[in-house]
């Protein structure tokens, strides 16, 4: 014979008036700048805990930067109609880009009717990072792949159940940030290469 359980018993929470609550918390923020010498896993925009900006190949390019300006980023991740990621597409390529040109002229097809498909960087063509390697470099390493590669973002990898997944990524522009470079003052300063220049300390 079983016994059915106790029910467990619940309590009314105390409520109370906010008439004299005036302020909103706000996000803790590093109080030291990261240096070259930081973990570079502290660069790291890990979509396990911040999920990834995906369109789909099908959609327009117009509703890719849509999309980026909803979400403020400047990359998204690219998938097929099967849910596989195919690639990535920047605001760089959105934005007066000679691949849209290339796409019209190759597809027979005005500005509106360019796909995400038709500009989007393959998978092919990226570069990744094994999480593992991540994890034991510090910032000035990633300075130096990113210097020698000319990528703006770096992929990172981990391994997933059946096959390796895209854990994350790292952006020139996070790294630039953090180490305290302004994207626009001075112009100089704008390209990754003239970035680490400033960082270096030389030409590169």
């Amino acid at each position: 014979m079983t016994t059915s359980p106790t029910p467990r018993l619940y309590s009314t929470l105390t409520l109370s008036e906010l008439d004299g609550v005036t302020g909103i918390a706000q996000p803790r923020v590093a109080q030291h700048k990261l240096t070259l010498d930081s973990p570079a896993a502290r660069l790291l925009t890990d979509f396990s805990t911040q999920r990834a900006q995906t369109i789909l190949t099908s959609n327009t390019i117009s509703q890719a930067l849509n999309t980026m300006k909803q979400a403020g980023v400047r990359l998204l991740m690219v998938m097929g109609p099967d849910g596989r990621f195919t690639g990535v597409i920047n605001a760089r390529e959105l934005v007066g880009g000679r691949k849209i040109t290339i796409a019209m002229q190759k597809h027979d097809v005005p500005r509106e009717e360019v796909t995400v498909d038709m500009i989007q960087t393959p998978r092919a063509q990226l570069h990744s990072l094994a999480l593992a390697q991540l994890e034991s470099a510090r910032v000035g390493d990633l300075v130096e792949t990113l210097k020698a590669s000319g990528d703006q973002h770096l992929l990172i990898t981990a391994p997933g159940e059946q096959a390796p997944i895209i854990r994350g990524l790292v952006s020139a522009s996070d790294i630039s940030r953090s180490l305290g470079i302004d994207l626009d003052h001075p112009p100089e300063a704008r390209s990754f290469a003239a970035i680490c220049q400033v960082i270096l300390g030389h030409d590169l």
